[in-house]
């Protein structure tokens, strides 16, 4: 059992079953899928300030925290216990065009070229991790969610917002790959 844990699962598996989320929390207790909001949920337990948007009835929605505590020990036990060891698989494409860029190291998730201590204090550490957790922060805020939230739970239940966040989030993270982020791997 442990062995079918560690493998990769194939999209049509992994993906039905995060499908499943949404009809699974709708008909238990009429719940929505999502992510952001559990950091409003938490800023609304943890604020004793009276703030109009942190200022409603976090209980109802604590669930949601215990979710988000289950994602983050899960990846924890995955991260600690569940790794093979092999590397990340790239396609090759993508291997070389990282590779011209000066990464080159693919064995983890995420290359210590671009996600370290060292790199955290550089202009391009600062663009990715400041300017892009601002962006993040702000994009998920303005939208009114997260891509979880709105393509996930959002088109399964036929709302037009989420139609129009998930293609601006597919455009934005296209734009991003082919036109942006070549110039910030320069860096």
């Amino acid at each position: 059992m442990l062995e079918l844990i560690k493998q990769p699962w194939p999209w049509y598996v992994a993906g039905a079953l995060i499908g499943l989320t949404v009809p699974y929390l709708l008909l238990v207790g009429n719940k929505t899928f999502g992510i952001s909001s559990s950091l409003r949920h938490l800023c609304a337990a943890c604020m004793p300030a009276n703030i109009k948007f942190f200022s409603y009835d976090w209980r109802k929605e604590a669930w949601n925290l215990f979710f988000v505590g289950g994602i983050i020990a899960g990846a924890f036990i995955a991260g600690h216990f569940l790794m093979t060891g092999a590397p990340v698989e790239l396609a090759e494409p993508t291997a070389e065009y990282l590779a011209s860029k000066g990464i080159t190291d693919n064995s983890r998730l995420l290359p210590s070229e671009l996600f370290s201590w060292e790199q955290l204090f550089t202009l391009r550490g600062l663009i990715f991790f400041v300017v892009g957790g601002f962006m993040v922060g702000f994009g998920t805020r303005y939208a009114g969610g997260c891509t979880s939230g709105h393509a996930i739970m959002g088109l399964s239940s036929l709302q037009w917002p989420s139609l129009v966040a998930t293609i601006s989030f597919m455009i934005g993270g296209i734009v991003m790959t082919w036109f942006i982020l070549p110039h910030l791997l320069t860096l």
